[in-house]
């Protein structure tokens, strides 16, 4: 089977979605099949990873986004190869399948990873939040009814997509995530080498620090959290624009020693990382499918997190962790009993354990690849639609 994975930008840009495409890039290509990448980003050669296609864009500052509007010829005659598209941005890259694959009668599959809704909120303030919905509940559904298959990473992301309007179906299928090395990590980091002492609790938080991430919260129910245990140590693994601001709130708070910042680390370092701590915290109300959740999962951490979709349907609240509604006291509660009890987080480390293993990768990708078997058996319908025209054929020779 070719298989062509579109989205708006890759690696090297580091992104729970990057690193989900790759991971059931390698895994499809392990069970057989040429698996090819479709993007945005400079030209020039993938000696790390074959079958990576990029056209040149604009870049966007330094958000590693670059902007797009039309493939190179070569590139969307490679596209037009493919067996089936599998779509992981819905505005750029989703236009495009529509435009190059729809009237070739090409399977289009979309994949909802990211809550567009709070992230035009974040970085888009000054567009009001009833017309950035307006906008969401125009496009997602209009858009969702011309591809042949809708996934959801999770059941609270399903529920966000009808909230905008989409009555397409959905198919509920978690992202993947390769368990091995953090179910068998190699030798943890040091806890030195982190800044902690012996007798030190350490929080771990793995990410982007960008304002989506609500680390400011984190920040602040950590202060209350120390009152009660001093011991208390967070250590933030990550890059991102707040991290100037986040480690000026650090020192205002009165906790600057308690924060370790560590910056951007390899991906290879993060289970080593993983397994020198105690505990797995995030503040996110942005999660689709938080991969960086079932890592530490997968690493015996239990998790506290936000009562929202993506966390909560992957963290069992009172069993794998805690969680807790988007307030500063509720939060500092069930982080403040996870802290203090050893046999609680042991027995929660435990099952958090148990439960990543529902998404090891690679049964995540058979079922992907079922999906698309699926398609490309059933009988191909050539579908009337503003998106499939003969004008829509003629720009596609023209460019």
């Amino acid at each position: 089977m070719r298989i062509g994975m579109m989205l708006d930008m890759y690696k090297p840009h580091i992104s729970g979605v990057t690193n989900y495409v790759s991971l059931n890039k390698r895994a499809l290509e392990a069970a057989g099949h040429e698996v090819s990448v479709f993007t945005f980003g400079a030209e020039g050669p993938e000696p790390d990873e074959p079958g990576v296609y990029r056209t040149t864009g604009v870049p966007l500052a330094e958000s590693g986004f670059y902007l797009g509007f039309r493939y190179r010829r070569a590139m969307r005659l490679r596209l037009q190869e493919m067996d089936i598209v599998h779509v992981h941005h819905p505005f750029l890259s989703g236009g495009l399948a529509l435009r190059y694959c729809r009237h070739r009668n090409i399977p289009i599959v979309f994949t909802n990873h990211t809550r567009y809704d709070l992230y035009a909120r974040v970085y888009l303030p000054m567009i009001p939040d009833p017309l950035s919905r307006t906008f969401l509940q125009a496009y997602m559904p209009s858009f969702c009814r011309e591809v042949d298959l809708v996934i959801a990473p999770s059941p609270g992301i399903q529920r966000v997509l009808r909230d905008l309007g989409v009555g397409s179906p959905i198919e509920v299928l978690p992202n993947g995530v390769d368990l091995a090395p953090f179910l068998n990590p190699p030798e943890p980091v040091s806890r030195e080498a982190l800044g902690l002492r012996r007798d030190d609790l350490a929080l771990i938080y793995v990410g982007r620090l960008g304002l989506e991430k609500n680390l400011t919260f984190l920040l602040r129910t950590l202060a209350g959290v120390r009152a009660a245990a001093p011991n208390v140590r967070l250590v933030l693994v990550g890059a991102g624009p707040e991290s100037d601001n986040l480690r000026g709130l650090a020192q205002s708070l009165g906790i600057g020693e308690a924060v370790h910042f560590v910056g951007s680390v390899p991906y290879r370092e993060v289970p080593r990382l993983l397994a020198a701590c105690d505990a797995f915290v995030t503040a996110s109300v942005s999660e689709v499918h938080p991969l960086s959740v079932i890592e530490a999962m997968a690493s015996g951490l239990p998790v506290v997190g936000m009562d929202a979709p993506g966390v909560a349907d992957t963290v069992s609240d009172g069993v794998d962790g805690f969680l807790a509604p988007n307030d500063a006291a509720a939060f500092s509660a069930k982080l403040t009993r996870l802290v203090l009890d050893d046999a609680l987080r042991r027995q929660m480390g435990a099952a958090a354990r148990v439960k990543s293993q529902t998404f090891d990768i690679r049964r995540t990708s058979a079922q992907v690849e079922a999906h698309y078997r699926a398609l490309l058996d059933r009988p191909q319908v050539t579908r009337t639609s503003r998106w499939n025209s003969t004008w829509r054929q003629l720009l596609d020779r023209l460019t």
